[in-house]
C-alpha cells in the first residue's frame, strides 16, 4: 500500500511539473504537423504560418458570440504585450463567419490593442484542426509543430501559464 501511496505522489509530481496547472490544456507526447495553415488577414491577404518559422505561434480559433472568448481575450492581448515573450505571435482567428465592422466592434470593445483579428471563412482550418468548439488555442512550437492545444477559455496571464509557455519561447 504505501508503494502504492509514494508511486501516485511520484506520478503527481512528475506531471504537475509539466503542467501549469490548467486543466483544459492538452500537450502532445509528439508534435503534430500540419501542411498549408493558411488564413486570411483584414485585407483578405493569405497568412501562412509557415513564414513565421521560430516563433512561438499561438493560433486562438473564436468567434464574436461565444461568451467565453469574450473573457479570455483581454488576457490573451495581454499575453502578446508581455516582455518577456518576445518570440510568440498571437493570431486570433475568427471562424464565426462575421464580418470585419462586427469583429473590429469586438475588438474595440474589448480593447484588445497587441494583435490583428484574422479569418477563417470557409472554416477550413476548424476541420483541419478538428476543434471542437470555440475557444480553442492552437500552440505551435518554432519548428512548426503543434505541441498543445487548450480546449476552452483560460486566463492566459496564469503565473504558471506563463512560466510554463516561456519555455517554448
Amino acid at each position: 500500500m504505501r508503494f502504492l501511496i509514494i508511486f501516485i505522489f511520484l506520478i503527481t509530481n512528475v506531471v504537475a511539473e509539466e503542467l501549469p496547472g490548467i486543466k483544459n490544456i492538452v500537450i502532445h507526447k509528439a508534435p503534430k504537423t500540419y501542411d498549408n495553415v493558411i488564413f486570411l488577414d483584414k485585407k483578405d491577404q493569405k497568412i501562412n504560418i509557415n513564414e513565421y518559422r521560430g516563433n512561438l505561434l499561438v493560433l486562438n480559433f473564436w468567434a464574436t458570440w461565444c461568451e467565453p472568448c469574450k473573457e479570455e481575450m483581454p488576457s490573451l492581448d495581454k499575453l502578446q504585450a508581455n516582455p518577456e515573450l518576445d518570440k510568440i505571435k498571437i493570431f486570433a482567428i475568427n471562424i464565426g463567419k462575421e464580418n470585419s465592422d462586427k469583429v473590429n466592434k469586438f475588438f474595440k470593445d474589448f480593447n484588445i490593442k497587441n494583435f490583428e483579428p484574422y479569418f477563417d471563412p470557409p472554416t477550413t482550418l476548424a476541420k483541419i484542426f478538428s476543434l471542437r468548439g470555440v475557444p480553442t488555442s492552437i500552440l505551435i512550437n518554432k519548428e512548426g509543430q503543434e505541441f498543445a492545444r487548450i480546449i476552452g477559455s483560460i486566463d492566459f496571464e496564469d503565473k504558471n501559464f506563463v512560466s510554463w509557455i516561456k519555455k517554448y519561447n
